[in-house]
């Protein structure tokens, strides 16, 4: 973790902020470095995360067997993996109304219709739930005030430029050269 500020005191305050809100947010173990630049006289605050492999999406079919009844016209899904239940079920209510779901058991479903296409829906995706972690991190990092942002987030690094007033091309640089130095293992 790097933290740049021409204030030695402040950047030592900064760095303090962003370990105990990745404590509280418990980001640690998902995070390979960190890099920050504050400097209260511009005012800018450039904040680039280089997150750590995540495991790949899991889809429907991942964690349900799919069965479909042409008599019945139902198709009837088996859950294999009790852990995503509250995810497949919050992603069928979105798609479906609550009335067209009919749950027998805890581990059975059915839905009127060939529904077999759901076996491809994305119930959890890993990467991008690390993401919207460590964009609630940093909103919780940035100084209160700084309302101006740009996002710079690039696959595995989430990078953002944030002040009170017009950002500055000078400021941009910077987080691309945080961001190139993070792809780069420097």
């Amino acid at each position: 973790m790097l933290v740049e500020c021409y204030d030695k005191k402040g950047a030592e305050v900064y760095e303090i902020i962003i370990k105990q809100i990745f404590q509280d947010l418990v980001l640690g173990p998902s995070v390979d470095d960190l890099k920050a630049f504050v400097n209260p006289d511009d005012p800018v605050f450039i904040l680039a995360i280089k997150m750590k492999k995540t495991s790949t999406v899991v889809e429907f079919k991942d964690v349900a067997s799919f069965t479909y009844d042409k008599e019945d016209d139902v198709t009837r899904i088996l859950i294999d993996d009790e852990n995503y239940l509250p995810n497949i079920l919050n992603k069928l209510w979105r798609m479906f109304s609550r009335d067209e779901i009919y749950q027998p058991n805890r581990y059975q479903l059915e839905i009127s219709g060939n529904q077999l296409d759901l076996e491809t829906l994305v119930i959890d995706d890993p990467h991008s739930n690390l993401q919207r972690r460590i964009y609630d991190a940093i909103f919780r990092i940035l100084p209160e005030g700084f309302k101006i942002i740009k996002d710079m987030s690039t696959n595995d690094i989430v990078a953002v430029v944030a002040t009170d007033e017009l950002i500055m091309d000078a400021w941009v640089e910077k987080a691309n050269e945080y961001i190139a130095e993070l792809e780069s293992g420097m």
